[in-house]
């Protein structure tokens, strides 16, 4: 009896089939197991898990649970010692300001001397009311430092050009010198202002007495003359 081709073509479709999926199966089956080595089912019971914890209790050691009542009393203590070692502190230091205190003397308030006049001083001259005078003489850092007081009494206003004074000394020779804080206007009627000129020492030697002479700008007609100003060291 001969078989029909489709028949015998499905028949051996079924039996690949079959083949292949036995070998899947055992395949996957194979891969699990021994992805699976090792792992246990966990222990559910309660009495396994009470020894256990009690086991592995023993095996950390013994541990005392304090009391809730003990606790309080720890905590209590802690807290009241912290309180009496702050006020301790606190104490100490109040005894340290007062006693730095005791120990700081009062401080009296530093009265102004006034300034006392030099020998020879001021040294004056005056012109249609302004005046010009030189308070005091004193060396101090390379320089002749004379302290000039200037004021206007007159009616009209006065103007200076500090670069047309004149300083001279006793030789007749003339010395540079630079001014400081003096106006460039005396207002008239006004109150009186202070300045200083300054000479440099290296242009003193065996120099006693020095000569200023100033005028007004740009008239020229007030003319203030001030000598025989001692600077003698």
């Amino acid at each position: 009896m001969k078989l029909n081709s489709t028949v015998l073509l499905t028949l051996i479709l079924l039996t690949l089939m079959l083949g292949a999926g036995s070998v899947s199966a055992f395949w996957g089956f194979t891969l699990g197991s021994s992805a699976l080595k090792g792992v246990s089912t966990p222990d559910g019971r309660p009495t396994s898990k009470f020894t256990s914890s009690k086991s592995s209790n023993s095996q950390s050691g013994n541990l005392a649970l304090l009391k809730e009542e003990e606790i309080l009393k720890i905590v209590k203590a802690r807290i009241e010692g912290k309180t009496k070692a702050a006020k301790s502190e606190k104490l100490d230091e109040d005894d340290e300001d007062t006693n730095t205190n005791k120990q700081k003397p009062e401080e009296k308030p530093t009265e102004v001397a006034e300034e006392k006049l030099q020998k020879g001083f001021p040294v004056t001259a005056e012109n249609k009311g302004v005046t010009f005078s030189v308070q005091s003489a004193r060396y101090s850092g390379g320089d002749l430092l004379l302290k000039v007081k200037m004021q206007n009494k007159g009616a009209d206003s006065v103007r200076f050009l500090y670069s047309f004074l004149d300083v001279t000394d006793d030789k007749g020779r003339t010395l540079s010198a630079s001014t400081e804080g003096l106006p460039a206007e005396l207002p008239a009627n006004g109150p009186a202002f202070s300045g200083t000129v300054s000479i440099p020492t290296a242009l003193l030697d065996d120099v006693k007495k020095v000569s200023l002479a100033l005028t007004d700008y740009p008239a020229q007609q007030l003319k203030l003359e001030v000598t025989n100003i001692p600077v003698e060291k």
